[in-house]
């Protein structure tokens, strides 16, 4: 048996692993966030809790590539008042309420110079959007379309206490080391306020996957990054892009924490060994839809982009603008959920089990079908019109285990989950009859 199937199988100590997952969402959840400010060190505070993140913090006005780092966003207060006294926007309430990076205002208006301002969802009225401006200078509130329809004519007081100067932008990165030099790279972004889906189940999960491989003896060394959508993997790329070439596999993370999908984005490459195993592993028994690369969506476009075309695809449960609640006041503790983001974590840890076993096997008994039924391996009754899984896994093994196709080849070609190809090799060569072709 070669050394990478010596190495344990993914195990987390804790057997309440969704409980503890949701439990650290709730903490993430009400934090503000955006593409910098406290709410991202805030939140790298609380995941360093459970893996030890070194903080990097890159300065306003740093080149990165074609990009510059914006200047740093403070948010203190925010909120419209009637003439009446009532308010009828409130950071404090929601915040999304407003429009992230909305430079500061403080005056009374007209509703008619008001509405421009205002974000709604008419479609569904009742849930307020979550919306942006990082690179542009303008402001704005989020608010749910039945109470806009709702405000009356008259005057307005609008106040938006933010800051908009030189200070940094900050992401968190962890490194595993491994046996070899060859690395794994899982990310999340960092950047979204109080989405629970999008993305506090990413952070969680990738979060408490770090700390159980950090338990575990590993044969890649593996990279998680917590950072910035764009612009945030934009600086780390260029702050490491000497020593990209060590990057075997890679995986962005969002979306994690619904009973949706899972749905996986292949790389750039489209057959990379992430692509494949993704085939391989199963979610709660389902298959993973596969969608082939586009170049919208989240960080894979930066990964992904032809100047660096890493192997490094895009995990879901449900995708991004295709269920109700995305980028909206309805993404929030209730769509997420326990069981969710346990199968989301275990299913990490399957296909890190994937890349950390996957071998070259070798039928030692070659010429002709061995005999199965006298080592226990088949049944001692024929005539079956079916045959069972574990058997079918023992005859793709024995058949492809020529020294030309690993167990993801075999898993791949027999349609059957990655494990059930493994456990049946493991067996066969307890039984004499597989060796390893790279012995």
């Amino acid at each position: 048996m070669n050394e990478a199937a010596r190495i344990s199988p993914s195990v987390d100590g804790a057997a309440d692993i969704g409980d503890e997952l949701h439990a650290l969402v709730s903490r993430l959840f009400p934090i503000g966030r955006s593409i910098t400010g406290e709410g991202v060190r805030r939140t790298l505070a609380i995941l360093s809790e459970h893996v030890d993140l070194a903080v990097r913090e890159v300065p306003t006005g740093t080149e990165v590539f074609d990009w510059t780092v914006p200047q740093e966003w403070t948010v203190r207060d925010a909120y419209v008042r009637a003439a009446n006294g009532k308010v009828v926007v409130d950071l404090a309430a929601s915040n999304l309420h407003l429009v992230g990076y909305s430079e500061p205002v403080a005056r009374r208006m007209p509703l008619a110079e008001l509405r421009p301002h205002i974000h709604t969802l008419p479609d569904q009225p009742d849930l307020i959007p979550y919306r942006t401006s990082y690179y542009s200078r303008s402001w704005g509130f989020c608010m749910a379309h039945r109470d806009y329809l709702a405000l009356e004519k008259g005057d307005y007081d609008v106040f938006i206490d933010t800051t908009l100067a030189a200070g940094a932008l900050t992401y968190g990165e962890a490194f595993l080391p491994g046996e070899t030099e060859r690395e794994v790279l899982l990310t999340a972004h960092i950047c979204h306020p109080s989405l629970a889906n999008d993305n506090c189940s990413g952070l969680a999960v990738l979060a408490l996957v770090a700390r159980a491989l950090g338990r575990r003896r590993r044969r890649f060394g593996y990279r998680f990054l917590f950072a910035p959508g764009t612009i945030g993997a934009l600086c780390w790329l260029a702050a490491n892009e000497a020593r990209l070439s060590r990057i075997d596999h890679g995986l962005v993370v969002s979306c994690v924490g619904d009973g949706g999908g899972p749905v996986y984005k292949r790389s750039r490459r489209g057959d990379a060994t992430i692509d494949r195993a993704m085939e391989a592993v199963r979610c709660d028994g389902r298959r993973v839809t596969m969608l082939d690369f586009s170049p919208f969506g989240y960080d894979e476009r930066q990964f992904c982009s032809p100047g660096f075309d890493l192997p490094v695809g895009l995990l879901q449960r449900s995708a991004f603008g295709t269920f109700p609640e995305y980028h909206t006041s309805a993404d929030n503790l209730d769509i997420v959920r326990p069981e969710h983001l346990a199968s989301s974590f275990r299913m990490i840890m399957d296909i890190v089990d994937v890349i950390e076993t996957d071998r070259v096997p070798l039928n030692l008994s070659p010429k002709g079908e061995p005999q199965l039924g006298r080592r226990g391996l088949y049944s001692a009754t024929g005539g079956h019109k079916t045959t069972s899984d574990i058997t079918m896994a023992y005859l793709w093994v024995l058949n492809l285990a020529d020294g030309r196709h690993s167990l993801l080849d075999i898993a791949c070609r027999s349609g059957l989950p990655f494990s059930a190809i493994a456990a049946a090799a493991t067996r066969l060569e307890e039984c004499g009859l597989l060796g390893d072709a790279q012995a």
